[in-house]
């Protein structure tokens, strides 16, 4: 524990030191970069390798793989929003947007991380229990490295707002809602089907909850609503990163859509035939 003592301390310092000096540099959104990979390495090398015993305890649980992911989005995110003095140079620092869909943007993306949170400590049961630390790496280089990219535009001092205002904001934010609300409908509807522990693969079906009905189309409505969410984002700011963000994120979840998709087909012979993986009708 000592020897652990002495690393943070030290690497902290280092830590310090490297801001002072981004903040005198004005090396900007790269500026920013290093600092949040030098705190990615500093979080492997104390956490992982003091505290865990890295060479015995080569993955993590689930629960911790997501908290890790989901954390360091919303608190990059801020460095953006409260304009840092190593982000947009020392003329920007500390002062804010004139636009209120910047604010609006802050506020959906903090609640989207903060909802992924809950949900990973009180909804999700996972079947899997441990991830390798390649895996963690890769999928926080992924999420880590794209909030820090679209929340620099978002939050940037010449950022523009929507073509169409507030119309094109409004839309956007109801289906921003919508879709939060679908999505964590439909977690805790699959949460439910595994009460008191259990492993046992079932057939999600619609609840009472209008939001889980989309159960009568797909087979991964939460994919369905989290691409969504992610759409009415890309519709609110009107940023080019998140649009590249939102085009992945509806990729990967095809995939994954269409292997559980395949899983279900095989596990069971009454399964609905009218639903796709991700897509109504289509896909």
């Amino acid at each position: 524990m000592l020897i652990a003592t002495e690393v943070d301390n030290t690497t902290f310092l280092s830590v310090r030191i490297a801001l002072n000096t981004l903040e005198n540099s004005g090396w900007g959104f790269f500026g920013c970069v290093f600092v949040l990979f030098w705190f990615w390495f500093l979080f492997l090398f104390v956490f992982f390798f003091f505290d865990r015993s890295a060479i015995n305890a080569p993955s993590f649980s689930i629960n911790e793989v997501f908290l890790i992911e989901y954390t360091g989005p919303l608190f990059i995110y801020f460095l953006f929003y409260f304009r840092m003095p190593f982000v947009y140079g020392l003329d920007e620092r500390f002062t804010s947007s004139p636009h209120p869909v910047v604010n609006l943007a802050c506020i959906c993306h903090s609640f989207h991380y903060i909802k992924r949170l809950i949900e990973t400590v009180f909804v999700h049961r996972f079947s899997h229990g441990t991830m390798p630390l390649r895996n963690i790496v890769k999928n926080c280089l992924y999420y880590w490295g794209f909030a820090a990219w679209l929340a620099y535009y978002i939050n940037h001092p010449l950022y523009t707002p929507p073509s169409y205002g507030k119309k094109q904001i409004n839309f956007a934010v109801i289906m921003f809602l919508l879709c939060e609300a679908g999505n964590f409908s439909i977690h805790v509807a699959l949460s439910d089907l595994r009460r008191n522990g259990s492993k046992t693969r079932k057939i999600p079906y619609p609840t009472k909850n209008p939001f889980t009905w989309l159960f009568l189309f797909v087979s991964c409505p939460n994919y369905t609503y989290e691409v969504g969410t992610w759409i009415s984002f890309t519709i609110m700011t009107q940023c080019v990163p998140v649009g590249l963000f939102t085009l992945l994120c509806f990729i990967q979840m095809t995939i994954w859509a269409k292997d559980k998709h395949c899983t279900y087909l095989r596990e069971f012979k009454d399964y609905p035939s009218l639903r796709m993986p991700i897509i109504p009708f289509l896909l």
